[in-house]
């Protein structure tokens, strides 16, 4: 069990990633942010507009159409399925181009496979 500064110094560590992360994104592009969340059992991922301050577009693994479909699949085929989702979504509100927010997250396992399905499905990032 980790102690408590060494707990704050993680997620010190974690803020100042995500706000590298989210700065470089925002000043080069002035494009939805695709942005990905995930937790132990589930992902979410949101494509948000900035400049509005409003989520455009929203898929995660707790939503009730994606519930049943996923249902026994590993981590990284659920994390596909929501971004081929997100995608199908973006593709009707007419989005094709987002910048992707990774958080403090590695581009790596789930947060991988979530962009790779969204490509898929049509996202340019």
């Amino acid at each position: 069990m980790k102690t408590k500064s060494e707990y704050m110094r993680l997620l010190k560590k974690r803020k100042r990633t995500q706000m590298h992360v989210r700065s470089r994104i925002r000043r080069e592009t002035q494009r939805p942010r695709l942005s990905v969340f995930r937790s132990h059992k589930n992902i979410s991922a949101q494509i948000i507009d900035d400049l509005k301050g409003e989520t455009l577009v929203m898929a995660s693994s707790l939503d009730k159409s994606l519930r049943d479909l996923v249902k026994g699949k590993p981590k990284s085929e659920v994390a596909a399925e929501v971004g081929k989702r997100l995608g199908e979504l973006a593709k009707e509100k007419g989005i094709s181009e987002v910048a992707f927010d990774r958080g403090y997250y590695k581009f790596h396992g789930r947060v991988k496979a979530l962009a790779e399905a969204a490509r898929q499905a049509g996202l340019v990032f």
